[in-house]
């Protein structure tokens, strides 16, 4: 296992502000979709009580999208990874009000969590939606989107496994395909004309492109 992946973290642990309904979240709920990090492999047959596809979200953010894919998902389970607690307790919120159950999550490092937590060859899908782009050039070491990062999640992958990246940034959208296009292990599903984006998109998203703002998505699938 790559236990030592990055040193550098891709994100700044900065509490930000939470909401009381946020905070009462995190104490009741959490609880019920949870999961404790830990350093030694989990099955996540056992975690979700059935064996169905398993798609990991690394940093959902606030949890807008998350829930929707969920719902309108039934047949799969959604692991979330996320750091920050306002995020993670508006996501337990939008779980609990609309009745979603098939999400747990972790409040960890997810190089950790996968590196860890997660065996070989399990996991049917992983979302990395609108990571920080860190645009500064001194800062690009943070980016999450790094070759060693994406050999891990194929690693992870199983054989029709797929990686969906999303960004609003151009710079780290040429960094995301050059480095999904070297990888010999993946091949590219999505071009410039044809690419379906089967996501919901969040408030922020949908804000940037009413500015006229680009959005790019990437479709790769593990190759066989």
């Amino acid at each position: 296992m790559l236990t030592n992946l990055r040193q550098i973290k891709s994100f700044v642990c900065r509490q930000g502000k939470i909401t009381k309904s946020q905070q009462q979240a995190l104490h009741n709920l959490m609880p019920n979709y949870g999961i404790d990090y830990m350093d030694r492999s989990i099955n996540l047959n056992t975690t979700f009580g059935r064996d169905n596809p398993k798609i990991i979200e690394i940093g959902f953010g606030m949890g807008t999208s998350t829930w929707q894919i969920a719902k309108d998902n039934p047949d799969k389970d959604y692991l979330g990874i996320e750091v920050h607690s306002p995020g993670i307790g508006s996501l337990l919120l939008l779980l609990n009000t609309n009745q979603v159950y098939n999400v747990r999550i972790i409040q960890h490092d997810a190089v950790e969590v996968l590196s860890h937590m997660i065996a070989d060859n399990t996991i049917s899908g992983f979302h990395i939606f609108f990571p920080d782009p860190w645009p500064k050039k001194r800062h690009h070491k943070r980016r999450i989107i790094t070759p060693r990062f994406v050999n891990l999640l194929c690693d992870k992958l199983n054989a029709s496994g797929y990686i969906h990246l999303a960004t609003d940034w151009e710079d780290y959208a040429s960094w995301m395909l050059d480095i999904l296009q070297s990888n010999p292990r993946l091949v590219n599903k999505s071009t410039h004309d044809d690419l379906i984006v089967n996501r919901p998109l969040t408030k922020f998203e949908q804000r940037g492109i009413n500015l006229g703002h680009k959005i790019w998505d990437f479709y790769f699938l593990k190759a066989k």
